[in-house]
C-alpha cells in the first residue's frame, strides 16, 4: 500500500487567510454603514439588514479560525489531518444565521403591535445601498477565490453575503414604498420576509456542511478526472477496481485497488504506483491517494462494479 499527499497546499492555505481577515474587515465596514442607516431612519427592515451584517461578523471570525485550524498539519490524534474543521464553520455560520432570523421575528413583531414613524432621510438609504455593493464585491470574491482554494468555509461565507445583497435591495426597496404609500406595516411585513430568507440560507448551509461531515463521494465531474487520470498513467497494471472517495474540506482522499500481472515484481508494481502519484501531484493536488495493489485472479472482483479495465 502507498500514500502521498501534496505537498502544494501552502500558499492555498495562506490566500485562504487573507480571505478570511479581509471578510473580517468588510463586516465591521458594512456592519457601520447598515447600522447608521437603521439609526437615521428607524426601519425595522433596515434594522434586520444590520442584524443580519452583525451575523456576517461573527461568521467571518467562525472562518478565520476554522482556517487557522484546519491548515494544522496531521498529528497523532488527527492522523488524516484538521480539514474538516472548516465544515464546523460552515454548521456554527448556519446556526447564527437561523439566531439572527429569530431576533428579525421578534423586532417586526413588536413594530407591528407597536407602528413607528419612519424617517428616510436620502442619506441614509445611500449608506445602505453602498453596503450592499460592497456585500456584492466582496460575496464574489468570495465564492470566486473559495472555490479556486477548494475551501467550504470561504465559499458559504460568499453565499451568504450573495443573500444579505437580494435581502438589501428588497429592504431599501421596501422602506421607500413604506414611506411613499404611508403604509407603515409594510416596513415590518418586509423584515418578516428577509428573516424567513435568511432561515433558508441557514438551512443550506447546514445542510451543504454536513454532506461533508458525512464523508459524501467527490462529484461526477471530478471523478471522470480521477479515473482518467488512473487510466492514462497505469500502464503495466491491469485493472482498477473498488474506487473510493471522499471530501475533506479543500482536500480529496482517493483509495482503489490496483490489479497487476500475478508475477510482476514488487519493484514494478510501486513504480506504476509512483507515476500515478505523480500524475495526480499535477493533475489533482488538492487528492491524497491510498493504493492497494492485488494480484491478477483478484480482477473483476469489484465491491461496487466499477472495474477500470487498464490493459
Amino acid at each position: 500500500m502507498t500514500e502521498k499527499a501534496s505537498n502544494k497546499t501552502k500558499t492555498v492555505r495562506l490566500s485562504s487567510r487573507q480571505l478570511a481577515i479581509g471578510s473580517v474587515l468588510v463586516a465591521i465596514v458594512v456592519l457601520a454603514l447598515k447600522y447608521a442607516a437603521y439609526a437615521m431612519t428607524n426601519s425595522v427592515g433596515l434594522y434586520s439588514d444590520a442584524l443580519e451584517t452583525l451575523i456576517n461578523l461573527a461568521a467571518a471570525f467562525a472562518v478565520l479560525i476554522a482556517l487557522r485550524l484546519g491548515e494544522k498539519p496531521a498529528d497523532q490524534n488527527h492522523q488524516f489531518g484538521h480539514h474538516k474543521a472548516e465544515y464546523l464553520s460552515a454548521v456554527a455560520e448556519g446556526v447564527l444565521v437561523v439566531l439572527a432570523a429569530i431576533a428579525i421575528f421578534m423586532e417586526a413583531y413588536e413594530a407591528l403591535m407597536h407602528p413607528r414613524d419612519l424617517s428616510v432621510p436620502i442619506i441614509g438609504l445611500v449608506l445602505n445601498g453602498l453596503a450592499g455593493v460592497g456585500n456584492a464585491l466582496w460575496a464574489f470574491t468570495l465564492v470566486h477565490f473559495g472555490r479556486k482554494l477548494r475551501s467550504p468555509a470561504l465559499v458559504a461565507d460568499g453565499k451568504h453575503l450573495y443573500t444579505d445583497v437580494v435581502t438589501s435591495i428588497g429592504v431599501l426597496a421596501g422602506v421607500g414604498l413604506a414611506k411613499v404609500t404611508g403604509l407603515i406595516w409594510l416596513d415590518p411585513l418586509l423584515a418578516m420576509c428577509v428573516g424567513v430568507s435568511i432561515l433558508f440560507t441557514g438551512w443550506q448551509l447546514i445542510r451543504g456542511s454536513l454532506s461533508g461531515l458525512m464523508d459524501e463521494a467527490i462529484d461526477q465531474e471530478e471523478l471522470q478526472q480521477l479515473r482518467e487520470t488512473i487510466m492514462a498513467n497505469a500502464e503495466g497494471a491491469i485493472e482498477a477496481h473498488d474506487i473510493r472517495t471522499r471530501h475533506a474540506g479543500r482536500v480529496i482522499f482517493v483509495e482503489f485497488h490496483l490489479v497487476v500481472p500475478s508475477k510482476m515484481t514488487v519493484y514494478a508494481a510501486h513504480a506504476i504506483c509512483d507515476r500515478i502519484e505523480e500524475a495526480f501531484q499535477q493533475e489533482m493536488p488538492h487528492a491524497v491517494v491510498t493504493i492497494h495493489i492485488e494480484p491478477e485472479y483478484m480482477a473483476n472482483e469489484s465491491e461496487f462494479d466499477d472495474n477500470l479495465p487498464l490493459d
